[in-house]
């Protein structure tokens, strides 16, 4: 699909004011408003579940320090995602990510990798030059995985893994000073999911020295107009078994979500068009909104606006999960139309997008 023109006004997204929240809403006549106190009781209830469970560990540490328990596997399918599994098997992704290093790792290079995962970024960055990196993570039992996986390649004196978060940490505490470049990949779908704005903005400003090498350096999220009446029911019901059930629709997605295009029936309606661009260098990588005006080539009910990123890591190396892009572990993002809209060639549809840190969505 070739790229065409669209008109774009991008502005920031004011946030509402103190003074302008909603009323609290009556539970004893808003059928909503129940819906809302019985997911806090579902959170009291998981919490009253992990409570036990930390309990029952710690009367028995010995089955809690194994990891082959059911326990403990539940543990790590509730926080470490399946999706770790299919990036670091996806060889064009790791195959970019260690020639963009190759290319943009000044020798002798401090290092902060933003999301260590099993360390294969920082452990990458030192063999493209890097003198030491310090690799931060999140997730406790990730830097785990990651403190054995550097050792056992024999990187623990030029890898540094710190069981914290990139805006956690303090230089002159967590580092011993700014570094030389920042690198990170933490990417979902829709490129903003995992916190990639807030993350750079922060280690660009606190953590990385002046002049100081970025990867990535800018990124682009780009989509197209879809029809798909099975993709939308992804996130969307009506009836079922002559029921009406539309209930449910209070837990649909808002924002956007993954989906694989080419494995739904649908029709692409418009051009690609670019949705959001994010420099990040030198640009502000906060929440916006912008007015998007879509040229439409074929007629047809848009759904969903698909949208995929384009990732300038440097050096000439892009990274992209496009429809085409099969083979890529990242899927597309799904970024649902409040309503079904229909669409005829010559006339634009006007779009107002919306984005936070960490989502897009349509409104």
């Amino acid at each position: 699909m070739a790229e065409t023109t669209t008109h774009l006004d991008a502005v920031a997204d004011p946030q509402p004011s103190a003074g302008h929240r909603t009323a609290a809403a009556d539970p004893a006549t808003d059928p909503h408003a129940r819906i809302a106190l019985a997911g806090l009781h579902t959170r009291a209830q998981e919490l009253g579940r992990l409570a036990n469970v930390t309990i029952d560990a710690l009367a028995d540490p010995a089955a809690a320090l194994r990891t082959t328990g059911p326990d403990f596997a539940e543990l790590a399918r509730e926080t470490v995602p399946r999706w770790h599994f299919a990036m670091l098997n996806d060889h064009e992704r790791n195959d970019a990510l260690a020639v963009a290093l190759e290319r943009v790792v000044p020798p002798g290079a401090t290092v902060l990798d933003i999301g260590a995962g099993t360390g294969l970024l920082a452990m990458m960055a030192v063999r493209a030059g890097a003198k030491h990196v310090y690799s931060c993570e999140a997730n406790p039992m990730m830097a785990e995985v990651a403190r054995q996986v550097v050792a056992e390649h024999g990187f623990t004196d030029s890898v540094t893994v710190l069981a914290k978060r990139s805006t956690e940490l303090v230089v002159g505490q967590d580092l011993p000073d700014r570094v030389d470049a920042v690198i990170s990949e933490i990417v979902d779908c829709g490129l903003i999911g995992e916190g990639l704005l807030p993350s750079v903005r922060h280690a660009r400003a606190e953590l990385l020295a002046p002049g100081g090498v970025l990867l990535p350096r800018t990124a682009r999220v780009l989509g197209a107009l879809v029809q798909s009446e099975a993709a939308a029911r992804l996130n969307r019901v009506d009836n079922a078994g002559g029921f009406d059930v539309s209930l449910l629709n209070t837990f649909a997605t808002v924002g956007h979500f993954p989906v694989r295009l080419h494995t739904w029936p649908h029709r692409v309606l418009s051009e690609p068009v670019e949705l959001a661009a994010f420099d990040c260098e030198s640009g502000p990588l906060e929440a916006g909104r912008r007015s998007l005006s879509v040229p439409v080539h074929t007629a047809g009910t848009a759904h969903i606006l698909v949208a995929w990123f384009e990732l300038d890591l440097g050096g000439g190396v892009t990274l992209r999960n496009s429809p085409e892009n099969v083979s890529s572990h990242w899927m597309q993002a799904m970024i649902p139309l409040p309503t079904p809209v229909e669409v005829t060639p010559q006339k634009p549809l006007a779009l107002e997008l919306h984005w936070s840190e960490t989502k897009f969505e349509l409104r």
